[in-house]
């Protein structure tokens, strides 16, 4: 099973990068799975749509106002995440983008059924290169999500 964990965000933009600052963290673990490819999906591009076609799993880590204390975090699986895209579109900075690579790969016919988006609540969002302690905090449990995530996706095939 490939699956593709995607960070997105902006780096110069302290919360805002948290996506790419957890891609970073799972980097030393997960770089070594099988089947499994890290990619900085930046501030997102359509670029990304193949990459996403190709996978059998995705996983999607960013900055959402999910309406929380700086730090919080969900994880959505599946429809879950579908109906927060689509629901909310104004939960993630991205959400434009998030929700037009959503069509072009429901359009190309490969959605992964097995997909999840770990979203994190930013708290500040303006020039620095670092997450805000709160935001920086959710990291450690972040990663712990998404290698568990994995481990029972790979279990369930």
């Amino acid at each position: 099973m490939k699956t593709l964990v995607l960070g997105i965000g902006n780096t110069l933009l302290t919360d805002e990068g948290i996506g790419i600052h957890v891609l970073q963290a799972l980097e030393p673990e997960l770089a070594n799975w099988p089947d499994v490819t890290l990619l900085d999906g930046g501030t997102l591009s359509f670029t990304l749509a193949g990459p996403i076609e190709d996978a059998d799993a995705l996983i999607v880590v960013d900055a959402a106002n999910l309406q929380m204390q700086p730090g919080a975090w969900t994880l959505l699986e599946g429809e879950a995440m579908d109906a927060f895209l689509m629901g909310n579109r104004k939960s993630t900075v991205h959400e434009v983008g998030l929700t037009d690579l959503r069509a072009i790969a429901m359009l190309a016919g490969h959605w992964p059924d097995k997909r999840a988006l770990l979203a994190i609540q930013p708290g500040v969002v303006d020039w620095g290169e670092q997450p805000t302690p709160a935001v920086a905090a959710a990291i450690p449990p972040a990663c712990v999500a998404i290698r568990e995530l994995i481990r029972a996706w790979r279990h369930a095939v």
